[in-house]
């Protein structure tokens, strides 16, 4: 399990959040609520980055989706252990393989179980879970669980290509990935993977779509730096397309 340089790095982005903390069977979750009327039997899982929801720019990805009519549930699943917001500044000095190595899917997942529990107790019955780096890995977990209906993902990292390709097809659920022109995590070879064995060698099919964003680098969807034109409509365009693709299929 590893990570790269670009899963650390990028821009705080500026505004106020609008959601608020609350506790899910003793479990942190930022809740982003829709103004207006929406449906209460419906949710979005926001899975984010090792940054956590303590960086702003989640909160405020948050907020975007429940301006769009979701109620939102971003999920502290590192128990307050997230790396800090000051670990985008390229000085910064820390152990992330030893920080990552706290933080396996036998620490996480059932933290995500829990706060699902938690809103199922509550008349949720329907999930759809966007992830984001970090919390990709955990989007098509929860798929291959039919824990969700729908999913997304933003520059993942941590998942075994093509396997995970093949078992996520298995599931039949219907599944957006974001993706970009330099990636680590997610190449261009996997990229075009997923588009054979999930669209059928298309990057759009009924359950399947991918967008790719050029001049981005791994983290663009929520950590990338606004002031470069190319990355500011990939950060834009992922969240639209995030958002129209829940709006079908949740």
């Amino acid at each position: 399990m590893s990570l790269c340089d670009k899963c650390v790095s990028g821009v705080r982005h500026e505004g106020t959040p609008e959601g608020k903390v609350i506790e899910l069977d003793g479990v942190k979750v930022y809740f982003a609520k829709p103004t207006g009327d929406y449906p209460k039997d419906k949710a979005i899982l926001f899975l984010p980055d090792v940054f956590g929801i303590e960086l702003i720019n989640a909160r405020l990805l948050a907020d975007d989706f429940a301006k769009n009519g979701f109620q939102v549930y971003a999920i502290d699943y590192f128990g307050g252990d997230n790396l800090a917001p000051d670990a985008l500044n390229p000085s910064a000095k820390f152990d992330l393989m030893g920080w990552l190595s706290k933080h396996g899917q036998d620490v996480t997942r059932p933290i995500i179980d829990k706060v699902i529990n938690a809103l199922k107790s509550q008349g949720i019955t329907q999930f759809a879970a966007t992830g984001y780096c970090f919390g990709g890995r955990y989007v098509f977990d929860l798929a291959f669980d039919k824990a969700i209906k729908v999913a997304a993902v933003s520059h993942p990292s941590l998942l075994q290509v093509p396997q995970d390709l093949h078992k996520f097809k298995e599931t039949g659920l219907p599944l957006l990935i974001n993706s970009c022109e330099v990636d680590q995590m997610f190449p261009i070879t996997a990229q075009a993977e997923a588009d054979t064995i999930l669209g059928g060698g298309s990057k759009s099919s009924a359950l399947y779509k991918r967008e790719y964003f050029k001049g981005c680098t791994h983290g663009f969807a929520v950590r990338g730096d606004l002031s470069i034109p190319d990355v500011k409509a990939g950060k834009e365009g992922s969240f639209k397309a995030t958002v129209e693709f829940f709006f079908k299929h949740l």
